[in-house]
């Protein structure tokens, strides 16, 4: 059953974007923003980890889960250091990822050298 909640529930995110994309004049950054400040705020109020243990990897791997990171790191932060936390915190808890998102990303242009559309 975890694998059919990761599924209907990463899916319907997705979806729920998708419908975003394609209804309203948003473009995909800022629906991409979105789902990071939406999984922050849900990290925020308390209620992204309930979701986290019902849905595993269909709430966790998406957008949301890169929002959620990054508010567990500014609460640890600050709880370490107080206000300068703050704006130390989301760094220290996403540079991983960041950085390999950015590696990835420049081998990716390397290999397959992409061409701006006119």
């Amino acid at each position: 059953m975890d694998y059919f909640h990761a599924f209907w529930v990463g899916g319907l995110i997705c979806a729920l974007a998708q419908i975003l994309l394609e209804r309203t004049k948003m473009l995909p950054g800022r629906i991409m923003v979105l789902l990071v400040c939406l999984g922050a705020v849900l990290s925020f109020v308390g209620l992204y980890e309930p979701l986290a243990e019902f849905a595993g990897a269909g709430v966790t791997v998406p957008l949301m889960g890169f929002g959620h990171n990054l508010m567990k790191g500014v609460r640890e932060a600050v709880d370490e250091n107080g206000f300068i936390g703050l704006f130390m915190g989301g760094f220290k808890a996403a540079a991983v990822g960041t950085g390999a998102a950015l590696i990835f990303g420049y081998l990716g242009s390397l290999i397959f050298q992409p061409k701006m559309k006119k």
